[in-house]
């Protein structure tokens, strides 16, 4: 109980100061990356609300995806830079708590959210005739909301869980307060509560990427059926940006949280996060815009009119 009350007085983020030769480096790439990030993601949301032909459903759900990413790296991002311009980086165990919470809040409802947008391209697709009348102002709405409360499920219960468990010392080997590695302190027999919270991480990551698999297995049996190359290259091509996004980020998080607890790598575990708290929200803008003339077109409007201002 004695070191279980050292914790809640907080606790001393490592960060990357097992690596002194890398935080300079890192700490002139990662403010590159996250400047990258905003401008990518902020240019996207003022997009889709200045320019009436991406006023779409794909478009609304791309600016809540844009949203997301800027909220989850800014979470992270900006305590990381100041770890790695400081020798020791602590933060209390109410901070803590609460910057887990908002992690997994974020991390959820981006879950739930590509599954909307994977369903968005299946009607797209599957539907066209029927895209209008489906995909419904209100129906978006729902489905928006919806990603926001299945976050905030998986966040409650995850962090509840992880709330209950006694933890012995107070350093973390990360640069925030990641579920696995507060597992990592956990003292005397948790596994109950790790199967839990495995469980928990299992619904939220294994049953949207099944539903996306199932739903793009639809989306191929319809673009096969398509007689034309230049229907099926336009209905592959609204799909493309959308699966290179879900590869990044299902990747990097099923890689990070369906394994053991013992397993686990704080090292290892580190560079992961930083990409899926950073790279991936920095390329997701870059993956949308390259791949689709609708955003660069209205990229170039705004361009243009800022050229004609001047």
């Amino acid at each position: 109980m004695r070191s279980f009350n050292l914790s809640l007085e907080g606790f001393l983020l490592v960060g990357f100061s097992d690596w002194p030769r890398l935080e300079l480096i890192l700490l002139v790439l990662l403010s590159i990356f996250y400047s990258l990030t905003l401008c990518g993601n902020i240019t996207i949301i003022v997009l889709t609300q200045q320019d009436l032909q991406l006023q779409t459903p794909m478009y609304f759900f791309l600016a809540h995806l844009s949203f997301l990413d800027l909220c989850f790296t800014s979470s992270t991002v900006p305590q990381l830079l100041i770890s790695l311009s400081q020798s020791d980086q602590m933060i209390s165990y109410a901070g803590c708590m609460t910057q887990l919470f908002i992690a997994l809040l974020l991390g959820g409802a981006e879950c739930v959210l590509l599954v909307v947008m994977a369903f968005d391209r299946y009607v797209a697709v599957c539907r066209p005739l029927h895209y209008t009348s489906i995909m419904h102002p209100l129906l978006c709405h729902t489905l928006a909301i919806s990603s926001w409360v299945g976050g905030l499920v998986n966040s409650l219960t995850q962090t509840s869980l992880i709330m209950t468990i006694p933890l012995c010392g107070h350093h973390l080997n990360h640069f925030f307060c990641e579920m696995l590695v507060l597992l990592k302190l956990a003292c005397g027999d948790t596994g109950g509560t790790e199967a839990d919270l495995f469980v928990a991480g299992a619904i939220i990551l294994v049953c949207p990427v099944a539903l996306i698999l199932g739903t793009y297995a639809h989306i191929a049996h319809a673009v096969l059926k398509i007689k034309s190359r230049a229907g099926r290259r336009k209905a592959l091509g609204t799909c493309g940006s959308h699966l290179t996004v879900v590869s990044l980020f299902y990747g990097s998080a099923m890689y990070t949280y369906l394994q053991p607890v013992h397993m686990y790598s704080g090292s290892e575990g580190k560079f992961a996060a930083l990409f899926y708290t950073i790279v991936t929200p920095m390329l997701n803008p870059l993956i949308y815009t390259l791949r689709n003339k609708d955003v660069k077109g209205a990229l170039c409007k705004v361009l243009r009119k800022g050229r004609d201002k001047e």
